[in-house]
């Protein structure tokens, strides 16, 4: 095996998660000869084929995705060092209270913040997930996790990332239940969905812009709820990616026609939001987001 280098692993990356050798070049800063060169050079070096070519672009081989979950591994150890490393000067300590949405913070960031406070073993963090009753502008958290991007002077916004929702079902409920092959038999099917009367952001109103009059009839204000609910079949639900890829029983519907984006942003005050434990935290949570944009966005669903 031929030696290679951290930053060929970068051009790999950027690759594989736009799929396009155009957008891992604007990504990079530089042109697609060269991000093309440096995945050749990649190949050679491993002797092993990283990428399908073919005119929608680069898609992973096996070998591909495993080098994946490794280059990912490698990146965050490289961010986890050079912040701690800047922070030098400006100890990370005192307190920090993030509000985010209860997906967010159960499925993605429980798994990853102990790392960001085995880091910072001097401050102490407090994640709250009841998004609904915490008031970022009464300072009753320091930062939060956001659907929307509130557009004053008193806030700093950061889009965290995008994100695509599918809709769901149990792979037994689908096989006892009539066949889905258009949009319009949706309105057959039991739906799990948010209590329409207590939707706190217009970003989870998700029915009616699948479809005019599809409605849920099974309602929680929980999204781990409404999970559990899907995952006993009582019918379909409209879940992120990020969570119903967990479940290996649980299949999209539609994939490939029936989906939402959606975005979610980092929101601090602005007299607070360059202090070291805000901006710590802030870019923690950021970088984990770029590392998993395969899992946010499910682009092989859509691809299918």
């Amino acid at each position: 095996m031929r030696r290679f280098t951290w930053d060929d692993l970068q051009f790999f990356l950027a690759v594989a998660r736009s799929g396009q050798l155009a957008s891992a070049a604007r990504q990079l800063r530089t042109n697609h000869a060269t991000v093309s060169r440096r995945i050749d050079r990649l190949e050679q070096a491993l002797s092993a084929k990283l990428f399908e070519r073919n005119p929608r672009g680069y898609m992973l081989t096996a070998v591909g995705e495993r080098l994946v979950q490794s280059a990912e591994q490698i990146e965050r150890e490289a961010n986890s060092f050079r912040n701690e490393a800047s922070s030098g000067a400006s100890p990370v300590t005192g307190v920090v209270r993030l509000s985010t949405l209860e997906g967010f913070g159960n499925y993605f960031l429980a798994d990853r913040l102990p790392r960001f406070a085995e880091a910072h073993a001097n401050l102490s963090i407090e994640m709250v997930t009841i998004q609904q009753i915490v008031s970022l502008s009464k300072r009753e958290a320091d930062m939060s996790i956001t659907l929307t991007s509130p557009r004053t002077d008193f806030y700093r916004y950061e889009k965290i990332t995008t994100y695509r929702l599918f809709v769901y079902g149990l792979r037994s409920y689908l096989d006892s239940h009539p066949p889905i092959e258009k949009r319009e038999d949706l309105l057959t099917h039991r739906m799990i969905g948010y209590i329409e009367d207590m939707i706190f952001t217009p970003g989870l109103d998700y029915h009616r812009e699948i479809l005019p009059g599809l409605r849920a009839t099974y309602q929680s204000s929980s999204i781990h709820a409404q999970l559990r609910a899907t995952l006993h079949g009582v019918g379909l639900c409209v879940l992120p990616h990020f969570m119903g890829s967990l479940y290996p029983d649980l299949v999209p519907v539609l994939a490939r026609d029936v989906y939402l984006d959606r975005d979610y942003w980092c929101v601090s005050h602005q007299d607070v939001s360059a202090t070291p434990r805000i901006r710590a935290l802030a870019e923690f949570v950021r970088q984990e987001a770029r590392a998993a944009e395969r899992l946010f966005l499910g682009d092989a669903l859509v691809a299918r």
